[in-house]
């Protein structure tokens, strides 16, 4: 299937104003990478650091912002955007649901759904799933292939569950989410009681609910609570093999990269972005717009917006062994530099002031 650059730009003309400085009839048939578009691809050029790829690229036409336009021109045609990333971000959007395949609503004959379930009209789950006790399926939401849905468990409108999900009883998806494979929500929470040298266990009477518009990406895990639920908050975004531990609570349209470890009863505010491999501790706060660095390691409450990095810099290992070497010594050398400054402090107050030299009277 094909897309015309008109019919693009017209179709994305309710979200943004872009100007079109090509043949509208030019037909696209496929979105590709700046360096690797042909003559029937269209791409963009978002990043100024990118720019030397814009001359030689052999796309049918550019995505750019205004203070590339002209660069662009010189290439050849383009289409002109404030905001190139996000535009092309929507033109994904459009270009799937116009190539994938129109599926019809409908319940797989091998699939299990409990008599007092509820599916609404609609709604399509998948071969080999299987729907408990009183859960329900909103409005066209799919229920992918071997997914199990627990027991009161709700999956909101038009949400999207891929093979093999497991949604927990009473645990609550929103509207619109999407959960890639091998997701589980409502696991049980990493409770413990330690007692004569064994471990006793602590039942996770909460659940998990998620907003709307949430994303979770392949094998990443959410905790219920232990008393009260853990909390996904409406467009959080995360990424691959996450584990959010119990009464977690992550606020609106935050975003978190792969291998992220959240621990129990942390509170991320709103709008902040959590890098790949870092670990944020228990019991802790970051405020909004707290941005952490990949691999680090959060051990306090992030009170201030920002950007916060905690790791040790890569080297060759035999300087990384003596660096780490200083370091273990460090308190005993803060101690020895205490020391120093009380003796020095001392010496200058056992000082005795210097004499006034007397002034000569005037004759």
């Amino acid at each position: 299937m094909t897309l015309s650059l008109g019919a693009i730009v017209e179709s994305l003309a309710s979200e943004f104003k872009a100007e079109l400085v090509a043949d509208s009839q030019t037909l696209i048939e496929r979105l590709a990478p700046i360096e690797a578009a042909g003559p029937s691809d269209l791409t963009f050029l978002s990043h100024p650091k990118y720019r030397n790829k814009l001359a030689a690229s052999k796309a049918a036409c550019v995505i750019v912002s205004p203070h590339m336009k002209a660069e662009a021109l010189a290439r050849g045609p383009c289409i002109v955007v404030d905001d190139p990333y996000r535009y092309f971000a929507h033109l994904t959007q459009l270009w799937k649901r116009h190539h994938e395949p129109v599926t019809q609503a409908h319940i797989h004959p091998t699939a299990f759904i409990d008599p007092a379930a509820r599916v609404a009209e609609g709604a399509s789950v998948g071969a080999f799933a299987c729907v408990g006790a009183q859960a329900a399926i909103g409005t066209g939401a799919r229920v992918g292939e071997h997914c199990v849905i627990g027991r009161q468990a709700v999956v909101g409108a038009h949400s999207r569950l891929a093979a093999r999900v497991t949604l927990g009883e009473q645990c609550r998806i929103g509207e619109r989410c999407i959960l890639h494979s091998g997701v589980v929500i409502g696991s049980d929470g990493f409770g413990f009681a330690p007692h004569a040298g064994r471990w006793e266990k602590i039942e996770q009477l909460g659940a998990v609910r998620i907003g709307d518009d949430v994303e979770i990406g392949a094998n990443t895990c959410i905790d219920r609570g232990a008393l009260e639920d853990t909390v996904i908050e409406d467009g959080v975004k995360l990424d691959n093999l996450i584990q959010i531990g119990h009464n977690v609570h992550v606020g609106v349209h935050t975003a978190m990269a792969g291998c992220v470890g959240v621990a129990g009863s942390t509170h991320i505010g709103a709008h902040c972005t959590i890098g790949g491999g870092a670990v944020v501790l228990g019991h802790l706060r970051l405020a909004d717009h707290v941005h952490i660095s990949a691999a680090s390691v959060v051990t306090r409450s992030i009170v201030q917006p920002g950007q916060y990095t905690g790791l040790f810099p890569i080297d060759d290992n035999s300087a990384w062994e003596k660096n780490a070497a200083t370091l273990k010594q460090l308190h005993r050398l803060r101690d020895r530099l205490k020391q120093v400054e009380r003796q020095l402090s001392q010496q200058i107050q056992l000082q005795p002031e210097p004499a006034s030299t007397p002034t000569k009277e005037k004759s």
